[in-house]
């Protein structure tokens, strides 16, 4: 009886977390996703039709957190489905994180890995916010919108920071990630001037508890997301991303860095 010894030569092309299908499909589908959600949660609030007076006290308000709670009395349907498809594209655009973080590691290995993790810890603190959204808004039904209100503002602070600054902690890693992780990008020719532009505005939409997703910062955040994303994953599920084939070129090899380009 012989045994079959593997050898690292022998491992499949493809035999990378988490995989052609599961990474170039998460860098469609996560921002599409986002897209959705951060589209529906503007039109809850914007289809509202608040009166003049509910329009001045919001305001009034130092967060946005009443009018989103009024916004979801008003259109329950439409903002939970906003709410949901908005933490499913956090959710799957870890995925799609990691994939980049590896593509462009190829070249710029420590600012890809620093970044491709700041980000992906950073969405975790997303996931947190969803949580405490969720939470509220079903406080709605119990308590009614008045006193769920009311609790909301006054425990605001505690809960967008969350217990001992974690979450709030971990959201800096969105913000500086992003432009750790696009200039890994930007230097393995993976992201030209335009798209590292947009990677890194997409990267600074806000955080914390019931934020209201307006035109520029959320719907277009969200659009030029999936510009820059969406391309990468069809490529990666064609399997025509040659990082993600073969080891790392050396560096001499990749395209000429180019002030401007896409």
């Amino acid at each position: 009886m012989s045994l079959i010894k593997i050898t690292p030569a022998s491992v499949h092309h493809n035999a990378w977390f988490p995989g052609r299908f599961l990474g170039g499909g998460a860098l469609v589908l996560g921002p599409l996703l986002w897209l959705a959600g951060l589209t529906l949660r503007h039109l809850a609030g914007s289809t509202a039709e608040f009166t003049p007076e509910q329009q001045a006290y919001f305001a009034t308000q130092p967060f946005a957190a009443p009018e989103q709670l009024a916004a979801y009395a008003v259109n329950p349907g439409l903002a939970t489905a906003g709410y949901a498809l908005y933490t499913a594209g956090a959710i799957v655009l870890c995925l799609a994180i990691v994939v980049l973080a590896r593509v462009a590691a190829a070249y710029s290995p420590w600012l890809a890995r620093l970044g491709g993790a700041m980000v992906v810890v950073g969405l975790f603190s997303r996931l947190y916010w969803a949580g405490v959204d969720e939470t509220a808004l079903q406080l709605i039904g119990t308590l009614g919108l008045e006193r769920t209100t009311e609790i909301v503002m006054d425990l605001y602070v505690d809960i967008s920071y969350g217990p001992w600054l974690v979450p709030v902690s971990a959201a800096f890693g969105l913000y500086l990630g992003t432009l750790l992780l696009g200039l890994a990008a930007f230097r393995s020719g993976t992201f030209g001037t335009g798209r590292l532009a947009l990677f890194v505005f997409s990267g600074w939409l806000w955080t914390g508890v019931l934020k209201r997703s307006e035109l520029i910062d959320g719907v277009l955040s969200g659009a030029v997301l999936c510009l820059v994303l969406v391309p990468l994953g069809i490529k990666v599920l064609r399997d025509a991303v040659p990082e993600l084939r073969a080891q790392a070129q050396p560096a001499g090899d990749r395209a000429p860095l180019r002030v401007l380009s896409w």
